[in-house]
């Protein structure tokens, strides 16, 4: 068996200061959705995915796929946001099975109030404080790591 390739010092400053950066940013988002809107991070995830296809509607195991979740995390979130009004589920035609989880207008309504203040504090606490170049080689950095993950 191999010996573990450690992380030299430089690697395990940038680890670890890259996890502050998402547990941070990802505690921050969370608050300022719930505060402006009631809506949670992953409420607006989901809503997301939902609008960006014209129809509004997706597969469970589309959803599940995009938004790299376990299927029990959706199915919980899902039933959460259904009580609420949020998204509900509609059979499918092709598949007796099978359904789909589409937006209603409540779902609509909220992510269309809750979306300038998100992307202002998207733009705030990230984007503001990075050069165009560095916007590109973030990209470039999350592009890569992404390939390598399949």
């Amino acid at each position: 068996m191999n010996s573990p390739r450690w992380l030299d010092a430089d690697e395990q400053r940038a680890w670890r200061a890259y996890l502050r950066m998402q547990g941070r940013l990802t505690a921050r988002l969370n608050r300022q959705l719930q505060a402006d809107s009631g809506l949670s991070l992953a409420d607006y995830d989901v809503l997301v995915h939902l609008t960006d296809h014209e129809e509004g509607r997706l597969r469970p195991y589309e959803l599940q796929r995009d938004l790299q979740w376990e299927q029990s995390r959706l199915s919980h979130q899902l039933t959460r946001m259904q009580r609420r009004g949020l998204v509900r589920r509609e059979e499918c035609a092709d598949d007796g099975r099978g359904a789909y989880v589409v937006i209603t207008e409540e779902g609509r309504r909220a992510i269309t109030a809750a979306a300038p203040g998100h992307v202002e504090t998207v733009r705030s606490v990230f984007f503001d404080g990075l050069t165009r170049e560095q916007v590109t080689a973030l990209e470039r950095l999350a592009t890569d790591v992404l390939d390598r993950l399949g």
